[in-house]
């Protein structure tokens, strides 16, 4: 199973039963990935999904990912600092790094500046791009 780091944009992208991205939920409940984590990336799940959607639902999908057996939760103790316009978003670059993530996957611009950085080399997918991947499991 390829292991692989979500941007909180697609988290909220494809948790809803009527999604486009669905598809990216399901593949995870059903364990087609690993998804990897760190601490701040499940406090900006939680505190992204309880803002745009209701706290209900983001205890429950906290829940559930935490309880799933294909998450790698990882503690990066070196910090990348490849991404100068918004450094909230190295916590993925980090994660990705620690956990020897294929890619990260996020519609996040920022993340742009990854494809010009040789080392760490981390790769970055747009949503309809890791559909795509997705469709050949």
């Amino acid at each position: 199973m390829e292991h692989i780091v979500l941007d909180t944009n697609v988290i909220l992208m494809s948790i809803s039963p009527q999604s486009h991205f669905r598809k990216i939920w399901n593949d995870f409940l059903n364990g087609v990935y690993v998804l990897c984590i760190s601490n701040e990336i499940i406090e900006e799940y939680s505190e992204i999904i309880a803002k745009n959607i209701s706290p209900v639902v983001s205890d429950y999908i906290i829940n559930t990912i935490l309880t799933r057996d294909n998450i790698k939760f990882v503690d990066p103790h070196f910090r990348c600092q490849l991404i100068d316009a918004d450094p909230d978003d190295n916590k993925f670059v980090d994660c990705a790094f620690a956990s020897n993530a294929r890619f990260i996957v996020s519609e996040d611009h920022h993340f742009d500046v990854l494809s010009s950085i040789p080392f760490p080399k981390i790769d970055v997918l747009k949503i309809d791009a890791f559909l795509d991947y997705l469709s050949q499991f």
